[in-house]
């Protein structure tokens, strides 16, 4: 359950506001404006590598997409949770160590194995010294 700030100053959003009665029909904090510009240059590269040409379809499908996108970022960010904490957790979380879920199988050849000779015991050395020490008896 999310209680709302009952401080005033956190009610006032960073907006344009513009002159009286000349203001823009929407209302976007001013991070969502950098937010905006650096998800469409990103599209437009991605479509453009795609081989994606530059005509109206996609450039209004392009519009669509990051302001799909930016309120799909900005959803997340606030002025408690600013947006450079939320990439750097993103960060955090994709570099971080997972653990191994999957089985590793090995495959053993043969011809790659190194032979290791047979170890004898040391009670079995001393009865060979022993054998070799007696005389022979003919």
């Amino acid at each position: 359950m999310r209680l709302p700030v009952d401080d005033e100053i956190y009610n006032v959003n960073a907006v344009w506001l513009g002159p009286p009665r000349k203001t823009l029909p929407w209302r976007a904090r001013y991070v969502a404006y950098a937010v905006g510009l650096v998800v469409f240059v990103l599209l437009q590269v991605v479509e453009r590598r795609l081989g994606i040409g530059l005509g109206f379809f996609s450039l209004a499908y392009s519009v669509l997409a990051t302001i799909g996108l930016t309120r799909l970022i900005l959803s997340v960010v606030d002025h408690d949770r600013p947006l450079s904490s939320v990439l750097a957790a993103f960060a955090h979380e994709i570099e971080a160590p997972r653990e191994q879920t999957r089985v590793t199988e090995h495959t053993i050849r043969p011809a790659r194995v190194r032979a290791v000779p047979f170890r004898v015991s040391r009670a079995q050395r001393r009865a060979a010294r022993r054998r070799q020490a007696q005389p022979r008896e003919a």
